[in-house]
């Protein structure tokens, strides 16, 4: 999905499409999440992880093979909703199933953040790859070999065994019923914040390089370098998950995303952007095994997978918007606006983050 995400907005760019047209495409990887993330995470909860991730598998090389063999917009689309949807779908059952490992809060906050260097390291992996087999190959090969990762997370999977099922409550509750609590509200505000700092990341770099005529790669090896700075310190949250609360990592990283973002338009050259990608994977990076482990913590045990579906719901309501709204303001802002407005909205999350540090548990 990493892979996708960076080539198709890069194809539409150099097949003449706008800044807005990026926008929609982009957007398409988020569509499918809204609307799949409640169903996903109720499907997980009654079945565990492997059928979803099954089922994920499936949709994600469909979508890669589709854009390899009709590299049209109109079929890029439908990429993204197919691989944006089956990425989705498979981090809720893995995080479910990572959270149910957990024996207590110390081993909660580890395990998230070993889960959460798999996405970091697939950030790096998967545009990096694209960026040199686009350069070297072509479209149609990067898409091509785009097909064949999820059969290997596939062939992973299936060495992996199910766990016990969780009992159902005797009535089944309304997922919304799940925001009537206060703390998870804000939770959820937070994801929001920081979750559109990837989007706009993910959105800008593109443009930008190609604004500045940088090749494929060297884009690719931008969007890298920030993968790499997450997996980097999410290695290290092991170690800071026993010694920090999530509260006080959310906060310092929210503060330090807030900097970069301002600063991100003044970087003139790949390597000053890079640098700055470097330094934004560090924050951001440090955020979601955070948030993942608040969230097990603040919701029922047989709801953690409507807990994660209504989060990915929300966040992706968000992404199906925000670069279509982006794409717009870029036309008539600039991109330079687009980060110091994110930037701003960033600040004012920091007070929510500042509230997470007193939560209930239901472990």
């Amino acid at each position: 999905m990493t892979g996708m995400r960076m080539a198709t907005p890069l194809m539409a760019l150099r097949a003449g499409h706008s800044e807005a047209a990026v926008g929609f495409l982009l957007a398409m990887f988020a569509l499918t999440q809204v609307f799949l993330a409640l169903p996903a995470g109720r499907f997980a909860d009654r079945h565990g992880l492997r059928r979803p991730m099954g089922f994920s598998v499936l949709a994600a090389a469909t979508g890669a093979a589709l854009a390899a063999a009709w590299p049209i917009f109109p079929v890029l689309c439908l990429s993204a909703l197919l691989c944006g949807g089956a990425a989705g779908a498979a981090i809720i059952a893995l995080q479910r199933h990572v959270g149910r490992l957990a024996e207590d809060l110390t081993q909660l906050k580890q395990a998230f953040s070993w889960l959460a260097i798999g996405p970091a390291f697939s950030n790096f992996i998967g545009p990096l790859t694209t960026g040199v087999l686009i350069d070297l190959a072509g479209f149609r090969t990067a898409y091509a070999a785009m097909a064949l990762l999820p059969l290997l997370a596939w062939w992973w999977v299936t060495r992996v065994p199910e766990l016990p099922p969780v009992g159902v409550p005797a009535e089944k509750p309304r997922a919304w019923d799940l925001l009537a609590d206060p703390m998870f509200r804000r939770l959820l505000m937070v994801n929001w914040f920081l979750s559109t700092c990837w989007d706009v990341h993910t959105f800008v770099v593109p443009i930008l390089g190609h604004e500045r005529e940088l090749s494929a790669s060297a884009i690719g090896s931008i969007l890298g370098s920030f993968a790499i700075a997450a997996t980097f310190i999410r290695l290290t949250l092991p170690w800071l998950a026993a010694r920090f609360a999530e509260w006080q990592v959310i906060v310092v990283a929210m503060a330090c995303t807030a900097v970069l973002l301002a600063l991100y338009p003044f970087m003139g050259t790949a390597l000053a952007m890079g640098l700055c990608s470097v330094l934004l994977g560090l924050s951001l990076g440090a955020v979601q095994p955070m948030v993942m482990s608040t969230l097990h913590q603040i919701t029922p045990p047989e709801r953690h997978g409507e807990a994660l579906g209504l989060r990915l719901m929300g966040i992706n309501a968000s992404s199906v918007l925000m670069p279509m709204v982006f794409g717009a303001a870029g036309a008539v802002l600039g991109v330079a606006g687009v980060f110091w407005c994110t930037a701003a909205s960033v600040s004012l999350g920091l007070r929510s983050a500042w509230q997470l540090r007193i939560h209930k548990t239901h472990k």
